[in-house]
């Protein structure tokens, strides 16, 4: 049973120039694992833009509610390159109190534009 669905947009320019005028916006964001490429590298502004927007959805898809820690919701980037969820703590809880017993997430990038589509299911 699909328990929430939420989508999220973020201009990809529009979000590098607020992670480079707000020193500590990477470390309120993300983890650190979500900075890195698997290579070691650091991530593109597109890929971080995209996963911005799908903590967003994730948020959405949750009804949005207050008190949650954007820290507590992880893209990772499984080998095959196929992206998914990890939660823990208030957003965790919060998914708890929904019946959500899993994620599916969609990240794209392109024309400037990073989005990401997330359902919770239960």
């Amino acid at each position: 049973m699909i328990i929430g669905v939420g989508i999220d947009v973020a201009e990809i320019d529009r979000f590098a120039d607020a992670m480079e005028r707000t020193p500590g916006m990477a470390a309120r964001l993300f983890v650190e694992r979500e900075l890195l490429l698997p290579s070691g590298e650091r991530r593109g502004m597109a890929s971080l833009a995209a996963r911005f927007a799908a903590k967003e959805a994730l948020a959405k898809a949750l009804g949005a509610p207050g008190g949650m820690y954007w820290t507590d919701a992880e893209v990772i980037t499984e080998d095959s390159g196929r992206p998914r969820l990890s939660v823990r703590g208030t957003v965790a809880a919060r998914a708890a109190e929904l019946g959500v017993r899993q994620w599916h997430v969609s990240l794209s990038h392109d024309a400037g534009v990073a989005s990401a589509v997330v359902i919770a299911e239960g």
